[in-house]
């Protein structure tokens, strides 16, 4: 029995050893691991710095003034403005409504983009997607891009644009109209007309195969694609 006894204890301490001898090896391992240098993990920017709006507006609809005399309507679903980046601009991702307003603030023009981006230092809009300008005349001008430049009173397309008034319609592969759409010029334009409007004879619009005559001396500004 005693022989038994001693054995049993033997085992035991054995046991014990063997236990406490592996748990001083694990912590071992911890501490080695956790002296070791660390690495940082980080992820880059989403965006880039310039990207960030000072401003941004949801549901908007608010009159813009211009020399202290109120000339636009602006209705959106959301708008940014960002005066850091260059050129600085207003930008107007979610779509576009907009009134050219008389002093009576009665509406001259409307015009709807998809997407719109007004560049406030240059007073030039980029107008993008479903674009549509109508004058009070009954004018209407649809295209997928519009250019309207605020300081030479100017707007053009280089896409395929297409005008429609109550007497015609007439579409071509470039278009430059004067601020109120009375007088513009369409290139390659094809369409139904009458044939006093090419000559001149009583018609303000006109139709130009070449495409030097819508042609802008100046380029517009592009925007930078933000990085992925």
């Amino acid at each position: 029995m005693k022989n038994y006894l001693k054995y049993i204890i033997n085992n035991a301490q054995r046991l014990h050893a063997a236990i406490v001898h592996c748990t001083l090896s694990i912590v071992h391992c911890i501490l080695v691991a956790s002296c070791s240098e660390g690495v940082e993990h980080t992820a880059p920017a989403i965006y880039e710095k310039d990207s960030v709006s000072m401003m941004v507006s949801f549901g908007v609809n608010t009159l813009i003034t211009d020399s202290g005399v109120t000339k636009y309507r602006i209705v959106a679903e959301r708008w940014d403005v960002n005066t850091v980046r260059e050129p600085s601009r207003w930008t107007f991702e979610k779509g576009l409504f907009f009134q050219h307003l008389d002093r009576n603030f009665q509406p001259q023009a409307w015009v709807q983009a998809d997407s719109a981006w007004y560049y406030d230092k240059l007073q030039l809009w980029e107008l993008r997607g479903r674009v549509r300008f109508r004058n009070t005349q009954g004018t209407l001008f649809r295209s997928e891009e519009l250019w309207w430049n605020q300081r030479s009173h100017e707007l053009y397309s280089y896409k395929h644009s297409e005008i429609i008034t109550p007497e015609r319609t007439m579409s071509g592969s470039q278009f430059r109209s004067n601020e109120q759409m009375t007088r513009y010029t369409v290139t390659s334009s094809v369409g139904s007309f009458v044939s006093s409007d090419i000559e001149g004879n009583a018609a303000t619009d006109t139709v130009s195969t070449d495409s030097a005559a819508t042609n802008p001396n100046r380029v517009p500004p592009q925007r930078k694609r933000r990085k992925q």
